[in-house]
């Protein structure tokens, strides 16, 4: 399963999954995951999946660079 960390509130994570919003308990999400985090649930914990993360992070660089050309 894969998902994306829309944010933190609480005790909870809050992970968007095929288009819906899951509330996940912090404990069950790995300490190292930040908001915006591609994630991937590995033996019931919710780890940063690094490289399809830095993927996303390119793609919005690159569509807010479209957006502000000059």
């Amino acid at each position: 399963m894969k998902g994306i960390v829309d944010r933190f509130e609480g005790d909870y994570a809050v992970i968007e999954i095929d288009g819906q919003t899951q509330d996940v308990s912090k404990k069950d999400v790995s300490a190292s995951v930040k908001v915006g985090d591609v994630v991937v649930l590995v033996a019931g914990v919710w780890t940063t999946d690094t490289t399809e993360t830095k993927q996303r992070e390119q793609q919005i660089k690159k569509l807010m660079d479209d957006v502000w050309e000059d």
